[in-house]
């Protein structure tokens, strides 16, 4: 059943079953109002029906009181009057909580009532009717017949209810007479009862149709109200309408100066040639100009039409609203409505979905422009059997200038960075920033597979130029992911994936490279991740340790300290390489509480050890950012009972990358407490010797690429190692040479000036027992491996 708002209503079509509230209908009716309708009349009826009720007892009692036992007239009539009362009560309960809307379910279970009353009025011809006689059988018949029909009329409101009634009290008295008088006046009486149940549905029906008319009409006042009020707050703008020919009558001022023209001017000129301007001539129309031209021929009211016109040689966008017009007799006199000009609107939208979909900061497409790229351009190489790629492309060494020169150098940096982008792109392609150092690029067309590597390399080399910035010369790299669609992802966030997992592996590899997406990348992104979960509960499962590596005195072998080794052994897994999971617990943020474990277990071992003997731990750059870092080792040194200048922290050059000075704050206040520093790693990485100046080092330790290469003779590794050895004793720090694994490369560094050596000439990193037994040895001088 429909009952939307229209000039004239059509009868509706009513669904028999929905009126009974047995169903829920599948349609777009709201059936709920009208069923609330239904049980609130019935609501408005309900003390009618129990005087009506009560009247009919009281003339049964009254005609049967001769010929039906006292107690037996009282015992039914109790029953009459409480079945009544209860029914009564029911309709009037159900009154507030059904006013507005109403369920099926709550009109089906009016039946209840019906059926209630319907069996304790059917007593009166079952029990009473075969006793009753003459006169006082007759009017027993009158007053249950006039009682039908008075319910079938009177309660029409709820069918099934009045229905259930209906045949339960005329299937009794049909019974009674049937069995006790007549079988054809029971019959009759059957008849007039479904004559009955037939009236009370016609009824119900079109009390129903009323209602949906009712709220129809209300629906339309409210449409009307909402228009006019919308006249009114737009009568600031300007009125406009038109004849039966679309011809522009009565012109208001404000609408022919919103268009640049004279009032007199466009007065019987055609609506959509005033509108459309200096392009009428050339035929060239907007799509809503066209949308405009249907409304009009289909004399249809629109509203919020949006149509874009030239006003003096500018771009300017206006809204239009209207309705059709009727004479008294319904004839079309043409339409009349408002207009505004939503220019500044319009520019604000744009700028707002510019801002949605572009980068603030470098201009280029964001991520959501990128995805909607890369999806349409999926969806062309499946529609044409063709292919697409993605690129994922992050920036080398950004993090290192955005920490040391500041986030708004590390801004207009990014900017160059776009600009070389940009240059680099042809119609085939779009590129955007993901967000951070992170770019990326669609290619629409990727069949040329040769075509894309010489683009990846392209982008690496012209991103890996030097940058001049605010008097800065400064030299970053790129890293590139590569995925192709449909082989390595048909949908857009399994090409992503793809191509992350592929700069990962390009990351991995030392930056400054692309690699194509492979299946393997997914294996091993699945082991990172099941290493991850593992590590997060490494811990508190007891599964890592520390083993111990000698350091000893160049001079004569002599052991002076250990480097603590973190080590995990997984139950499944069995042993995982700090190689896999030091990275991992840095890139998982939980080097710090992992860095605590191993800073308070290498101090409680070293209380076991001789007092000469040192204890070194390896330090990352996020255990010196985090705030706890300096009260965790200060506390383990107290809780251990050694003394601070037995702990050796060592730390890399990254750690002055970061945040300007901060590091060096950190490191002061470690140094402060009495702890030794030494660099690690020297002569890798950024190897700048105004590291040195910047903390209190007390060794410098030399990589052990360098002494393997001065073993097999590199002059230059040996010249290099000279000179750190050299600087060193100038500076007043010791050095302290790693990897040294034969005797040769041990007399090598002796002869070289190191003062420490460590590797496994020496001793391979052991567990905490065997390093137990070196660290309590009173005879070390010993030379010779001690491995």
């Amino acid at each position: 059943m429909k009952y939307a708002a229209s000039s004239q209503f059509a009868r509706p079509r009513i669904d028999a079953r929905a009126l009974l509230g047995l169903r829920d209908p599948d349609d777009s009716t709201d059936w709920s109002p009208i069923r609330a309708a239904q049980i609130n009349t019935g609501a408005q009826l309900a003390l009618m029906l129990l005087m009506a009720s009560m009247v009919g007892v009281a003339v049964v009692d009254l005609m049967l009181r001769d010929t039906i036992a006292a107690w037996q007239l009282g015992l039914w009539t109790m029953l009459v009057v409480v079945v009544s009362i209860f029914v009564v009560v029911r309709r009037l309960a159900s009154r507030n909580r059904t006013r507005i809307s109403a369920s099926f379910r709550d009109v089906r279970d009016t039946a209840l009532d019906g059926l209630a009353l319907g069996a304790v009025w059917a007593i009166a011809p079952l029990w009473f009717g075969p006793t009753a006689r003459g006169d006082a059988a007759l009017a027993l018949w009158i007053a249950l017949a006039i009682l039908m029909t008075a319910s079938a009329i009177a309660m029409a409101a709820l069918p099934l209810a009045t229905m259930m009634f209906l045949a339960v009290l005329g299937g009794s008295v049909a019974l009674a007479l049937a069995v006790w008088v007549d079988v054809a006046l029971g019959a009759a009486v059957l008849l007039f009862a479904l004559l009955l149940c037939v009236i009370c549905f016609g009824r119900g029906r079109s009390l129903v149709i009323i209602r949906a008319q009712e709220i129809a009409i209300a629906e339309r006042d409210e449409t009307v109200s909402l228009l006019l009020r919308e006249v009114a707050e737009d009568i600031a703008d300007w009125l406009w309408e038109s004849d039966t020919q679309r011809r522009v009558i009565r012109a208001n001022p404000r609408f022919a100066y919103a268009l640049g023209l004279e009032p007199t001017s466009i007065n019987g000129m055609p609506l959509l040639q005033v509108l459309a301007g200096p392009k009428w001539e050339e035929g060239k129309f907007a799509p809503g100009l066209h949308m405009l031209a249907e409304k009009l021929k289909a004399r249809e009211p629109f509203r919020d039409l949006l149509l874009p016109v030239t006003v003096g040689g500018e771009e300017r966008w206006l809204k239009l609203a209207a309705n059709p017009r009727f004479d008294e007799r319904g004839t079309f006199t043409g339409f009349r409505g408002v207009g505004s000009d939503v220019t500044a609107e319009r520019q604000s939208n744009d700028r707002i979905n510019h801002l949605a979909r572009y980068d603030a900061l470098t201009g280029l497409p964001n991520r959501t422009l990128v995805n909607e790229a890369l999806a349409h351009a999926m969806a062309d190489a499946d529609k044409w059997g063709s292919r697409c790629a993605f690129m994922m492309i992050d920036l080398d060494r950004f993090k290192a200038v955005n920490d040391s020169l500041g986030h708004p150098l590390g801004d207009r940096l990014l900017g160059r960075v776009a600009d070389r982008l940009r240059h680099l792109m042809t119609e085939n392609e779009t590129t955007g920033r993901l967000g951070g150092d992170e770019f990326a690029v669609v290619i629409r067309d990727a069949r040329d597979g040769e075509r894309l590597a010489r683009l990846a390399q392209r982008i690496i080399d012209d991103l890996s130029q030097p940058y001049e910035v605010d008097n800065h010369t400064l030299y970053i790299g790129a890293s590139v992911g590569l995925a192709v669609a449909p082989r390595d992802g048909r949908t857009a966030e399994m090409l992503i994936r793809s191509a992350d997992l592929a700069l990962y592996r390009s990351k991995d590899a030392g930056g400054g490279a692309f690699h194509h997406y492979e299946p393997e990348l997914h294996v091993e992104a699945e082991e990172r991740r099941v290493l991850e979960i593992a590590l997060r509960h490494a811990l508190q499962k007891d599964e890592l340790s520390l083993h111990f590596q000698p350091v000893v005195d160049a001079s004569d072998a002599r052991l002076i300290g250990f480097e603590a080794l973190l080590r995990w052994t997984h139950p499944e897994l069995g042993p995982i390489s700090p190689a896999k999971f030091v990275p991992l617990a840095e890139d998982a943020r939980l080097i710090a509480p992992i860095g605590e474990w191993v800073v308070r277990r290498a101090c409680d071992e070293a209380a076991r050890w001789d007092d000469d003997i040192r204890i070194a731990v390896n330090v990352s750059p996020e255990q010196l950012h985090h705030p706890s870092f300096v009260s965790v080792v200060a506390e383990s040194i107290r809780q251990s009972g050694i003394t601070a200048d037995r702990l050796e922290l060592e730390v890399t050059e990254s750690v002055f990358l970061r945040e300007g000075t901060g590091a060096v704050k950190v490191l002061e206040q470690l140094l402060d407490l009495g702890c030794h520093l030494s660099l690690d790693d020297f002569g890798t990485g950024y190897s700048s010797l105004g590291y040195l100046s910047r903390a209190r080092f007390s060794t410098i330790k030399i990589d052990r690429s360098f002494v393997q290469a001065a073993a097999n003779g590199g002059r230059e590794a040996i010249a290099i190692m000279r000179a750190v050895v050299a600087m060193a004793d100038s500076l007043g720090l010791s050095t302290t040479a790693e990897g040294v694994e034969t005797e040769d490369e041990h007399n090598m560094i002796r002869t070289l000036g190191c003062t420490k050596v460590q590797g496994y000439y020496f001793g391979r990193p052991m567990p905490v027992a065997e390093a137990r037994v070196l660290a309590t040895r009173r005879m070390r001088a010993a030379g010779g491996t001690a491995a």
